[in-house]
């Protein structure tokens, strides 16, 4: 499948790209403001921001929807890109893409995982609230006649003002109406997906040869990862930042310290 992508570049002549992969339910514009950071700091790179199958301007996307699935739709959409694609940077089921991307794309060179865990979490640990907010949406009716209207319901379903407009970022006219972008269905499928698959073993293997790097940002106030996992990220010798103050959103909850991140894991 064939993604809509969008491409930020910094003031010098890129000569590689970097993509950026969102979490899930999200889209790629939700990456930009870090992005567009990273670019000012790499002027020699270029930004390649991802609607992943399923979401933004990515709709209608045939195939298996898993994460495989959206590996394979990224290889293919950025097989060509110019300048070739040296790095990625995933977010949260974006970041677990990114695991998939880079053992099937040997000519990588980074990886930056965005609090995004390797392993499994069939308890959903660290998800609940997205798993509350795809409950709201399956609960929802399909159609609203304003912005406000769905912003409303979600609101008076227990969701918060902020994640409420968020959320409305994924709405499409359909017709006079609006309605939710993404099929609920399909994102249920992806998030089986994502928590069902073990990408350590991939991983152990990707830090043994040394190529792509590996670099691991993870939320301090994220309960995305447990105390094992955070010892099993440590046990790769691979990079790790944690960020202290940061929920599972790091580059909402510390800009700064995500793009640091990130800066210091691409080379100029």
């Amino acid at each position: 499948m064939k993604l809509h992508t969008e491409d930020v570049r910094g003031t010098g002549a890129p000569t590689k790209s970097v993509l950026f992969l969102h979490g899930i339910l999200g889209q790629g514009s939700n990456l930009r403001t870090v992005a567009r950071r990273v670019m000012e700091a790499r002027p020699r790179w270029q930004a390649v921001l991802v609607d992943l199958r399923g979401h933004g301007k990515s709709l209608g996307a045939e195939g298996v929807d898993s994460l495989e699935g959206c590996a394979e739709d990224v290889s293919e959409t950025t097989a060509a890109q110019v300048p070739p694609v040296a790095a990625v940077v995933g977010h949260s089921f974006g970041g677990k893409v990114a695991m998939l991307l880079a053992a099937r794309t040997p000519s990588l060179e980074q990886v930056v995982l965005l609090d995004s865990a390797p392993g499994t979490r069939l308890d959903f640990r660290g998800s609940e609230l997205t798993m509350q907010v795809l409950s709201t949406l399956e609960q929802a009716p399909a159609r609203f006649p304003t912005r406000e209207a769905f912003t409303r319901h979600l609101e008076m379903a227990g969701l918060t003002k902020d994640l409420a407009q968020w959320l409305a970022m994924s709405l499409v006219r359909d017709g006079a109406d609006y309605r939710f972008g993404p099929e609920v269905r399909r994102i249920r499928t992806l998030l089986d997906s994502y928590f069902s698959t073990d990408c350590w073993p991939s991983l152990e293997a990707l830090a043994k040869r040394g190529t792509p790097r590996l670099h691991f940002v993870v939320g301090g106030r994220s309960l995305v990862y447990d105390a094992e996992e955070l010892a099993h990220a440590r046990a790769l010798e691979v990079g790790l930042t944690v960020l202290p103050n940061a929920g599972h959103w790091v580059h909402v909850d510390d800009l700064d310290g995500t793009v640091g991140a990130i800066v210091s894991a691409l080379p100029g």
